[in-house]
């Protein structure tokens, strides 16, 4: 049994790190009032206590100059600023192994609610949490105490606690009479909570032992990107290596062939220009060479430790480039790579479609090309019926995109079927 049955949140400093956009929105304040930028450790100070509060504290301004910093402050912040946020490692375990362990959580905050309502349902929050308190226009109070009781009010809880980074959270949770945790991976100073009276974790790990008793397991999940060669697959990869890690997420990026130090010689071997004598079925070995290393040292035991495996290519390039391309059939480069993958397959796979006419032009332009790249175009051609017989036999691991798109486009797309299908997984 937990011993809270209700544990309430702070939002900024303890759920997410919203350090980027808020400090950027007060940058912004300043430069369009022609008033001058406080150092960094000032900047950081915005965050958690109301806007008018610090713009006054920090800037010296009067309470007319206090309203208009926070009516520029939002110029950039609704419609960009809340965005450049990010859900601190650990967290989205946390709140799911809370809410199935049956506790009620909540969110009481400074930030104005709808936008924190924003926030938590951007990155799928919202899912865990019961209710959220936060200043409105019709109750602006941004008081700590008095929005703990408002997010309990009516609810009967045998043992609530508060969780934060400011001092603030620890008083506020005694004026509501509620015990209170302090966290120090916000934006706290290091001596925050010195004779506040109350547990201070240092990370989310020592929280989530404070709360549970132990680390709530993250699932693991692995995705891949394939794609001809120029299809953008590296643009897209760091695409998304950055929404998840702001999603929360503990990400292991890595390529094939290679990933690791051993799989990486064998990747120099395989994309000499040097070596146009390597016969068809070595170029076929040392792929699942390469690979059987790199499952074994990277992609088994990230996943066994829940986190996000993010590879560019894998078995799919194989039975494309060699199955089809090379022309020695799919059931060839399967039984070659059964050993080698131990049946690792990805959960989905990003298949970025461009013909191969396209893709070896944009080739071209880029750089030079490596001895897979400088094939014939009868041989891209093969690879490209190959990956469409693929996508044709697995609908459901494969995403497609059609990657003539512009960048920004194709990312969306992506995002949008990958966060369905990890929602749909039980991961995010």
């Amino acid at each position: 049994m937990l011993q809270y049955d209700a544990v309430i949140f702070d939002l900024d400093g303890t759920l997410t790190n919203s350090e980027r956009g808020i400090v950027a929105c007060v940058r912004y304040a300043l430069d369009k009032m022609n008033r001058p930028v406080p150092d960094a450790d000032t900047l950081r100070k915005f965050i958690g206590p109301p806007l008018s509060e610090s713009f006054r504290i920090y800037c010296g301004m009067n309470d007319a100059e206090t309203e208009k910093a926070v009516r520029v402050y939002r110029e950039r912040y609704l419609p960009i600023g809340w965005a450049e946020n990010a859900v601190y490692p650990g967290i989205r375990a946390l709140l799911k192994a809370l809410k199935n362990q049956g506790a009620s959580v909540y969110v009481a905050t400074g930030k104005p609610q709808t936008p924190s309502e924003r926030i938590l349902r951007h990155f799928e929050l919202m899912q865990y949490i019961d209710g959220v308190a936060g200043p409105t226009d019709a109750d602006p109070t941004a008081d700590k105490g008095v929005l703990i009781r408002r997010v309990l009010q009516d609810k009967n809880h045998r043992r609530p606690l508060m969780i934060g980074d400011r001092l603030s959270d620890i008083i506020g949770a005694k004026e509501a009479g509620i015990e209170g945790v302090g966290v120090m991976y916000g934006f706290g100073e290091p001596d925050e909570f010195d004779g506040a009276d109350c547990p201070v974790a240092q990370d989310v790990p020592q929280l989530s032992r404070l709360l549970l008793g132990k680390e709530p397991k993250q699932k693991g999940y692995f995705i891949s990107m394939e794609g001809l060669d120029g299809c953008g697959k590296t643009t897209q990869a760091n695409a998304v290596e950055k929404a998840l890690r702001e999603y929360g997420f503990t990400v292991r990026r890595t390529r094939e062939p290679g990933g690791c130090p051993i799989s990486e010689k064998i990747r120099d071997l395989l994309l000499d220009v040097n070596n146009k004598g390597m016969s068809d079925i070595a170029e076929a070995l040392l792929y699942a060479a390469s690979r059987a290393q790199h499952v074994q040292e990277v992609i088994l035991p990230a996943m066994k430790r829940g986190e996000i495996v993010l590879c560019d290519r894998f078995v799919d390039s194989s039975v494309a480039f060699q199955g089809g391309g090379r022309q020695l059939g799919v059931p060839l480069i399967q039984q070659i790579n059964a050993p080698a993958i131990e049946g690792c397959k990805p959960d989905t796979t990003v298949f970025l479609q461009l013909d191969h006419e396209t893709s070896l032009r944009r080739r071209e332009n880029a750089s030079a090309l490596d001895r897979m790249e400088s094939e014939k175009a009868a041989f891209h051609a093969r690879v490209e019926e190959a990956y469409a017989l693929l996508v044709h036999q697995e609908p459901d691991r494969f995403i497609t995109v059609d990657a003539r798109q512009t960048p920004d486009q194709i990312t969306k797309e992506i995002l949008s079927a990958l966060f369905a299908r990890m929602k749909k997984a039980g991961v995010l």
